[in-house]
């Protein structure tokens, strides 16, 4: 199988302040998938974004994008290397109006022509963006502020957009609208990694996965094979009855070995068992 990864975490340890939350994820993100991470509340989804883009410290191990080491790197300058962060909730300027939360979104663009013609390019996209620039952010409805939040992110034209729980606080037809975006934006070139809470519909337009438990990759596959193995669903996804996981889903390097601290939810016991008959 021919690989082209845009992201590669190796042995990443990161938390806040003395509290350790990553311990040692490792996974890889094809150029031009979805990959969703899931897992348990605590398995460091959102932390795992918070660390790629440089708002928490790298305590050890190694981030490459395209090939080249960004640890470390600072926000602003990873803007400028093609990755964005759309982060969880709502993270506008309500009392601006949507064309004001748009300019702010390419403030790192020095040419206001340029900044001019990628705002029009956006709300060609997005027409309700358009249709509603004039008016306050705050009066845009749960969907419209988060297709204005992904709009933001589109300015600086990213090659890899990191999108936490872009469901939240939406009605279900709302989600599927989002969803539906993300989906245009991969066919347009653009790799999303996401961490969303309705992982059984974020899988579902997946094309990889990645699962989270205590900090660590317990595992990775394609998003299908995620979704049809029962065992995995009845941990991670909600209900489900206990079914062997398939042999060929492999763990990526630097995934949780046997022996490691479990806890009430381990998909990594759930594989040992399984293979063992219990």
């Amino acid at each position: 199988m021919v690989t082209d990864p845009i992201l590669e975490l190796t042995g990443v340890v990161a938390g806040y302040g003395p509290l350790t939350i990553l311990h040692g994820t490792s996974f890889t993100v094809q150029r031009g998938a979805i990959t969703t991470i899931i897992g348990p509340n605590g398995a460091g989804k959102s932390t795992v974004f918070k660390t790629v883009f440089g708002l928490l410290p790298v305590r050890s191990g190694r981030i490459l994008f395209e090939g080249t080491d960004i640890t470390g790197e600072t926000p602003r300058a990873l803007l400028a290397r093609g990755l964005s962060f759309v982060p969880q909730g709502r993270n506008l300027f309500p009392e601006l109006t949507v064309r004001h939360n748009l300019e702010l979104g390419g403030i790192t663009l020095h040419h206001a022509g340029e900044l001019q013609r990628r705002m029009r390019a956006v709300m060609e996209r997005f027409p309700i963006l358009r249709e509603k620039a004039d008016v306050q952010a705050s009066t845009l409805s749960g969907g419209q502020q988060k297709i204005l939040e992904i709009g933001r992110a589109l300015l600086l034209e990213p090659r890899l957009m990191l999108i936490d729980e872009p469901s939240i606080g939406l009605s279900p037809i709302l989600v599927k609208e989002v969803f539906a975006i993300l989906q245009e934006l991969r066919r347009r070139g653009v790799t999303i990694l996401m961490v969303e809470q309705n992982a059984r519909s974020a899988l579902a337009i997946s094309d990889d996965a990645i699962v989270l438990e205590q900090g660590r990759t317990a595992l990775a596959a394609p998003a299908a094979r995620i979704l049809e193995d029962l065992r995995v669903g009845q941990l991670f996804l909600g209900g489900g009855v206990a079914s062997a996981p398939r042999p060929d889903e492999i763990p990526l390097p630097g995934a949780a070995t046997e022996g490691e601290p479990g806890g009430a939810v381990d998909a990594r016991q759930a594989l040992d068992d399984s293979r063992s008959g219990e």
